[in-house]
């Protein structure tokens, strides 16, 4: 019996961060008794599968999916205009689960490095998912505690295009870091989350180490808003928009 086994690697040209396979052979081998064996090295020296930070253009298939959902046509931002992102995160689970993200090519290699960083310090997210899994409705992946980014919508109660539309907005763990504007919280579910100084799992405060990842790269957290607060969203400002 032959198992093929991989690691997954990165390689980084031109600001494009493209996925990799090395593949190596084990041989197993079965005696008359049904026990295996392994005819060169250890089973130890078998890697596991290495974390994953990437951002490539959309694939067609991320195109066929997205199209009417999450992205609608516009003339505000094109479809070539945003990069489908992979990352390495730990979950609540404290297990390392890979999601993926859609933003605009102008925050890609930003968001691989805020990732990275928040992987590296360990900060707990529940899922990371595109938007389109809950046909882009924020308030049922908010409901799932999901982690998203692009999807083409118009800021609550307002005719403006959200800074989500243009893909250069994330939210965080919605549950643990709801919308608050006067007596409405989204998601409601989130109102145990209400009192901040109660520091729980997956939950955003100032000068932690989700904070700290965005901020020290330019980017402004609705947490610090003053006609509401927003401490699950992140957005960077580009021109006109």
């Amino acid at each position: 019996m032959i198992f093929i086994g991989y690691k997954i690697y990165a390689l980084k040209t031109n600001n494009v961060i493209h996925k990799g396979y090395d593949y190596s052979v084990t041989t197993f081998i079965k005696d008359d008794e049904n026990n295996l064996s392994i005819e060169k090295g250890k089973t130890d020296d078998i890697e596991e599968p290495e974390t994953i930070f990437t951002f490539n253009p959309l694939s067609e298939e991320i195109k066929d999916k997205i199209l009417g959902i999450s992205f609608k046509e516009n003339n505000n931002i094109k479809i070539e205009d945003l990069a489908y992102i992979q990352v390495t995160y730990w979950g609540f689970d404290d297990k390392e689960h890979v999601g993926e993200l859609i933003v605009n090519k102008v925050v890609s290699e930003d968001v691989i490095e805020i990732f990275k960083e928040l992987y590296e310090a360990k900060f707990p997210i529940e899922k990371i998912r595109l938007i389109d899994d809950y046909n882009a409705n924020d308030e049922l992946s908010m409901l799932d505690n999901n982690t998203s980014a692009f999807c083409y919508r118009e800021i609550v109660g307002s005719k403006k295009i959200s800074n989500h539309g243009y893909g250069v907005a994330i939210d965080i763990n919605p549950v643990q870091n709801p919308y608050v504007k006067n007596n409405i919280v989204s998601p409601e579910s989130s109102r145990e989350y209400l009192d901040r100084e109660n520091i729980r799992k997956g939950m955003i405060v100032k000068g932690d180490n989700c904070y700290n990842a965005f901020i020290s790269r330019g980017w402004e957290w609705g947490g610090e808003w003053k006609s509401l607060k927003d401490y699950q969203h992140f957005e960077f400002k580009i021109p006109n928009n």
